[in-house]
This record gives C-alpha cells, structure tokens and sequence, in this order.
C-alpha cells in the first residue's frame, strides 16, 4: 500500500513537472497513453529527417516517458482524445527499441549509459535503435542547458531493457493502465485474415487451396501429444486418432508430418521434425507413418534442411557483423573505408544465406509445380528453417499469400501456429544469448528480394514488410512473446496442469478462473491501428490487378505440365531424398526401410523400392524448370516485373550476385549519420564518389556544348566540384554518392540542376523555411573552418542553413 502511494505521489509529481493535464496531454500537443508518465521534456529541437520523411530538420518538442521517447513537431495537428489510442507516433521510439544513447558535443561524443557523468551539454542527441534506425535530434540555442542534459540522462536511465524483469515493466508502462486493459479487451480481430486458432480455420485452408483427402485432427488438442505443436493439425483422412497418437514417438518433440499447403497441380507440401531412431517400429506404426507421409501420392521426396541450410548460431553471427557494418556508431573510431564495404558486406554471409534459403525454395516450389508428389520439409527439431522454406514456397507460388491479409495468415500458420521459438529467438528477457538467432527477419529479407524482382505481383509493399520488421523488436504483442501455441494458452488462460498415470499431463482451467491481473493483456501483431496511424497504414498494400486463377485440381489427375508426366515412371510408394540439388535414394532415410531385417521392411521395399533409375525423371524436372524460367529473367527486361503468365508459377528469384542486394530501407536507413563521422577524407585527397561526379559533371556540360553550338557554355576545367556540405546534409537526397552542389555566391538559385537529378526518384533536397543561417556546428555536423575557400579543401564540412546558433557571439555566415 504505501509502495503504491509513493507511485502516485511521484507521477502526479513527474505529471506537474511536464505539464499534462488530467486529459493526458501536454501544453506542446502530446497526447499521453492512458497511465502513461511523462519523464522530462525539452523544447526547441529538431530532428533529422530521413529521406523518406522528405529530408532536412523539423522543428518541435522532444519528450521521454517510461514507454517511449517522442518527438511532437511544432506545426503538428491538435490531438484528437476521443481517438483511440496509438501506441507510438510517427516519430517516437519505444525505449526498448533503443540500444545506444549518444551524446555529442562541439568537440567530442559520448555513449551515455545510466552511470556516464556528462561534463559538457549536448548539442546533439543520437539514439541508435534495435531495428536498425538511427534518431538525431538537435537542441537549438534557445533550448536550457538543463533541459538538454536531463532529457540525455532520463533516456539513458530508462531505456536499459537487458535487466530481468524491465520486459513486463515495460508492457505495464504501456499496456498496463486499467483503461489500456479494457480497451484491448474491447479490441476485435481481423476477421479477414486466417488466424489458424480453430478447426474451422484449418478447413478454411483446405477448402480454399482444394485439398481433398485430408483432414483436421484435434489430437492434440491439450498439447498432451506435443507441446510444441498447435492444438489442430492436418493429417490424412484414412489415418484414425487412434492410429495417429502412437506416430508421435516416432519423432523429435513429437512433431509428426503435418499438411502445409497443396498447390493447384496436386502436390502436396508437408513438414516434420526428424525420426526417432531408436524406437521400434511396428508394423501398424510404419502403416500409418507411410500414410501420412505420402498423403495419398505415390511419390514422396523428403527435402532434408539440415545440410545446406544455415544453423541459428551462423544467422546470429551474420546479422550481428550486419548490423556493425550498416548501423555504425559514432561514438568509436572503428570504421569500415569505402574501398572495402562491398567485400566487408560478403564476408558478413548474411547476402549468401539468404540467396541460399531462396534458392532451396525455388528447388521445393518446382518439385511441387510437378504434381503427383508430396514434398516434405525436414529439419532436426522443425521450428527454425523449415517455417522459412515453407513459407517462401507459398509466397512464390500462392497469389493469396502476397497479399497483405494472404501474408499475415501465412506468418501466422507456418511461423506463430507452428512453433516457432520468437521468444528464444528474439531474447527479450536475455535469458540466454545462445538461443538468440533472428531467423524470422532472414525471411522477411528473402520476401523482400521477391518483392523487389516482382513489385507487380505483390498487393503488400516494403512499407508492410519494414513496419513488420520494426514491430519484431517491440516487446508488446503475444505473437512474438512466446516459443509455441500452449504458452500462448497459458498466459491468456492461465491454464495449470496436473499429472495422471492415464491421462498424463492435462492442462486445468478452474472454473472462473482469469489471467494474472498483474500481467498486461498483449495484443497480437496484426493490430496494426494499435501501432501505426493511417497515413502510415495506407502505404502498407498497393493495388494489384487480380489474376485469372484457374480452379484448383480437387484430385490432382490433371496436370499440363509435360514434364511432370516422367515422374509417373517411379514405382508406387518411391521416396528420394533432395539435397544439394540432385536426388538419391538414401537407405538410412526412413528408419524401418534401412534393413533392419524384419519381413515389413522387406515388403515395404518390394513394394516401394527406390531404384536407381526413377532418379532421372526427377532430375529431367529440375532442368526443365531451370531451362525454361531462370533464363527468362535474365534475357527478358519484363519477366521481373511480370513474372510469368501463369498465376501458379512460382515467381523463380534471380539468384546472381548482383540480383540479391541489401535491404536498403531497412538496413541502411541510420547508416549515413554514422558514415559523415566514421569516414573522414584527408584534406589533400579526393574522394573517389567526387571524383565520379566530376566526370559525370564534365559529361554534361560536353553534351550541353555539343547540343547548342550557338551558345557558349564555360567549361569547367580547373579542378572538380566541390563538396561544400557533409555526407549528412546529402541526406536529404537519400545518398552520399553525390554531393550537392554550392552556389558559388550568396545568390540561391541555381544554373543547372545538381549532379543528385541523375536520381529521379529520389526527392531533391529543400530547405525549410523560417531557419535561419548559422555558423554553430557540433562534432557530428561539421565545424566552421576559417580556411574553408581554399579550393583543394573538399570534404570539410560547411556551415549549415538549419544548424544549432551558438549562445555567445560569433561570426557570422555572411563575414
């Protein structure tokens, strides 16, 4: 009790202090989430916008709460408070997305922690986040020392999410007011998306993609089979739950070959985790085993993952040697030069896995164009790479999942349904850093290579996918808070269990009972009104004309595929292993066919045998499809934006180098302001970017002097351009490779266009009015020289028309 009086008694202070009012906004136009603090506050800053944002600095109010830190512009609209409630703004930052707080000063930085003693006043402000952004705010003359430093500190002491047990402070801060409580509980799902929570969600699957012969099991409806698996699964209608429960021992954590998605050909496509080897198998077991893995084909080919694709451990070193090449941090000396970004960024190996899992889909989204087959995915325990290819194999041949409501039902089956481990992945609480390995943002960047090749054939735009990358570092929604669907079930229902020698281990649900009210409900991810305003939703789909799908085959007799007709050529009951490209037929494949000597086995391999010479049917349909549509993007300037005629036809990557480039919106969004400090020029040498521009410079005033003989253009000859503003100020033109030019006088307009318009959909910089000229430039920004005309100085930096004024006389720009 007296705990919670000194809360209140401090937030009523804190609320005083910042000036909120008891409707939960402030005198500069902050709108407060219901219990939400505000901590400190400083008026007169700017930030740096990005070149998305339009580039240049916008003025406002800075702010730092217990959930966020939140920037209000000062031309910005009055708060609606009979809205509802956004979790974060257009430019705020959740403190547990911060993972640096950098102070910089005229002369020097600071990482600022919650024990740094700052023995200068800052000028700058830089937060470099967990999802890749990178916040520069700067304080403005007028700003107060005070405000300036407490507002650094406050963000440094509140932001440290690595303690045990700031993860559930944090949702509380945000989530746990008693109105967020009961305005999430009013909140309604997205009835236009597939949650895959529910029997009849799963044949709503089945219905849609035709799928006939199977059906939805709800064995494993107390999770007493696997717990690692959802409650509904899709197996083979000829299998009895009965038959279905002894087939779990048979494999890892009990995860059985399960139905994903059938493709309109008829083939099937399923996952699984790996045999048990030392369980005896029975002769009915290897029946039903047989039958789930065939589906009613008579073909099998098993994709093993464990071999060529990379391990958890290997993603967490490539994203980790990403991030340090992308994000940088101007707070150290440890740079990347120019002359060896490119080969830096191969040796991360991020670009080469995820060329590799591309490639491995393209393999598995052909062999199902082939019909008559089912596919399995196999992986040691099936919660890692398996959710990867079989969900890049549905974006490329489904339509349905490239759309942004197609797309969230596939996450949600193959990756939150499926079991996942998000909250060993992501490492909220830092239980341990072993498990830690961001195997779901390698899928969104390898749906972002595909959506780059085929922009046309995909409803959802990178604004949807970059939104979905952020909100994975945001410890707020139940999709991403948990390893599988039980805990899921047990912290929405606060289910325990209790143990019996019949029944085994059952979860109870007391009646009445309701979860924990010290723990804040969690919204799912797809929430995204919660997250995001309009404006920012709108740009999340693009119009797509709708394709004219053929019907699904029911039966999968028909096929139009001539190649696929070779496969009928294997005897029935054939199962061949994919791996590395090419086909074998692997003794030690299926554990009761590796000559254990019993009769089954011996009939089994009578009636099924895999024999040598079914191999090249198999491999005539991987050729075929290489020859047929990967040279079609090469040769043909259309086929990566059109992909091919047929809506089924998987959209086939371009796996060359050159074709797989870096996430450039996601990626290198912060890199810049780490690149004017990191990558400094010697005054006596050229840049080779600059140099670049004066050639391409050179070039046109030729043209522009071959084009009007009449008129005489001067040549600029004497030396190259100079770059009078530093690689930050060429943000506003999204790029560091061309430097804007300077008018050579005070006059602003300019004779020709900047060397930038050779990018035309960039936007060009502008400046914003009402700024006036300055001649104060902090550490980061660039300083006053007063040998800033000689020409062989190029790359100083140069006064800034948006700069901070200094508080003590000093010259001026004009002088």
């Amino acid at each position: 009790m007296t705990q919670d009086f000194i809360f209140c008694f401090e937030k009523e202070r804190m609320l005083s202090h910042s000036g909120v009012n008891a409707r939960g906004r402030d005198m500069f136009g902050l709108r407060c989430l219901p219990g939400e603090c505000v901590l400190q506050s400083a008026v007169l800053v700017r930030k740096k916008l990005t070149a998305k944002e339009g580039g240049g600095w916008l003025s406002g109010t800075l702010f730092c709460t217990h959930f966020r830190v939140a920037f209000v512009p000062q031309d910005s609209p009055k708060p609606d408070d009979n809205a509802d409630p956004v979790l974060l703004g257009d430019h705020d930052v959740a403190l547990a997305s911060i993972e640096k707080v950098v102070a910089v000063g005229p002369s020097r930085t600071k990482l600022v922690t919650a024990s740094s003693s700052l023995k200068f006043t800052p000028e700058e402000l830089v937060l470099y986040c967990r999802d890749l952004r990178v916040l520069c705010f700067l304080f403005d003359r007028l700003t107060p020392d005070t405000q300036a430093v407490e507002i650094t500190y406050t963000i440094a002491k509140t932001y440290q999410p690595l303690k045990p047990g700031t993860v559930l402070s944090f949702q509380n801060a945000a989530l746990g007011s008693v109105e967020m409580k009961q305005f999430l509980s009013n909140r309604r799902r997205d009835s236009h998306m597939n949650w895959f929570d529910s029997s009849s969600d799963w044949e709503q699957e089945l219905e849609r993609t035709g799928a006939c012969g199977w059906r939805v099991s709800s064995v494993n409806d107390r999770f007493e089979m696997s717990t690692s698996l959802p409650k509904f699964n899709v197996v083979p209608q000829k299998v009895l739950d009965t038959e279905l429960k002894k087939t779990f021992a048979h494999f890892n954590e009990g995860r059985i070959p399960r139905w994903c998605w059938r493709h309109p050909r008829g083939s099937d496509l399923l996952r699984m985790a790996s045999f048990q080897n030392n369980i005896y198998h029975e002769k009915d077991d290897i029946r039903n085993l047989e039958l789930i893995l065939f589906g009613g084909q008579s073909l099998c080919v098993v994709v093993e993952l464990g071999d060529e694709m990379p391990s958890p451990t290997d993603i967490q070193l490539a994203h980790t040697r990403l991030r340090a090449l992308c994000l940088g941090d101007i707070s150290t000396s440890v740079s990347v030069p120019d002359d060896k970004w490119l080969s830096t960024l191969e040796s991360t190996h991020w670009l080469d896995y995820t060329r590799c899992c591309l490639r491995k889909a393209t393999e598995v989204a052909c062999l199902l164009s082939g019909g008559h087959l089912t596919v399995v995915l196999q992986e040691a325990e099936d919660r890692d790479m398996t959710c990867v290819v079989s969900s890049l194999v549905q974006v490329m041949c489904d339509p349905h999942c490239r759309t942004r409501v197609g797309f969230q039902g596939l996450v949600q089956k193959e990756w939150v349904m499926a079991g996942h481990r998000f909250l060993s992945r992501i490492n909220y609480h830092r239980d341990s850093d072993k498990e830690e390995a961001p195997v779901f943002l390698l899928f969104l960047d390898c749906v972002w290579q595909l959506w780059v090749q085929y922009p046309c054939r995909f409803q959802l735009t990178g604004d949807f996918l970059l939104a979905l990358h952020d909100s994975f570092h945001l410890p707020l929604f139940s999709s991403f808070l948990a390893n599988c669907h039980r805990e899921r079930c047990k912290r929405s229902q606060n289910l325990s269990q209790s143990y019996t020698p019949v029944n085994g281990w059952r979860d109870l649900v007391p009646r009445g009972s309701f979860p924990d009210p010290s723990d804040p409900p969690l919204p799912p991810v797809w929430d995204w009104a919660l997250q995001y305003s309009s404006q920012r939703r709108e740009h999340f789909t693009q119009p797509v004309p709708p394709p004219t799908l053929p019907q699904p085959l029911l039966n999968g007799n028909l096929n139009t595929n001539p190649e696929a007709h070779r496969l009928s050529d294997s005897a029935p009951g054939s199962v061949f292993l994919l791996s590395r490209g090419s086909f074998s037929c692997s003794t030690n494949l299926l554990p009761w066919r590796s000559g254990g000597g019993s009769g089954v086995y011996r009939k089994s391999h009578r009636r099924g045998g895999s024999s040598s010479e079914n191999l090249p049917g198999l491999e005539r349909l991987l050729k075929a499809w290489a020859l047929t549509e990967l040279p079609q993007g090469h040769t043909t300037t259309t086929a990566g934006l059109q992909g091919p005629l047929d809506p089924y036809e998987p959209l086939l990557p371009l796996l060359l180098g050159p074709c797989v480039g870096v996430w450039r919106d996601c990626y290198l969004r912060g890199a810049l302001h780490a690149q004017a400090f990191s990558h400094p020029i010697s005054l006596s040498t050229q840049h080779p970017v600059e140099q670049l521009a004066w050639e391409v410079q050179q070039l046109r005033d030729k043209l522009a002097l071959a084009s009007s003989p009449t008129k005489t253009v001067p040549a600029k000859t004497q030396e190259p351009r100079r770059a009078d503003s530093n690689l930050n100020q060429n943000t506003n033109n999204s790029t560091f490779l061309f430097p804007a030019s300077r008018p050579p006088g005070p006059v602003a307009s300019r004779t020709t266009p900047p060397i930038s318009n050779l990018q035309p959909r960039v936007p060009p910089a502008r400046s914003r009015p009402g700024h006036r000229d300055s001649s104060k430039h902090t550490f980061l920004f660039g300083h006053p020289s007063s040998s800033e005309s000689r020409p062989d100085q190029r790359y100083l930096p140069t006064p800034n028309n948006n700069a901070k004024l200094p508080k003590s006389n000093g010259p001026s720009l004009g002088s």
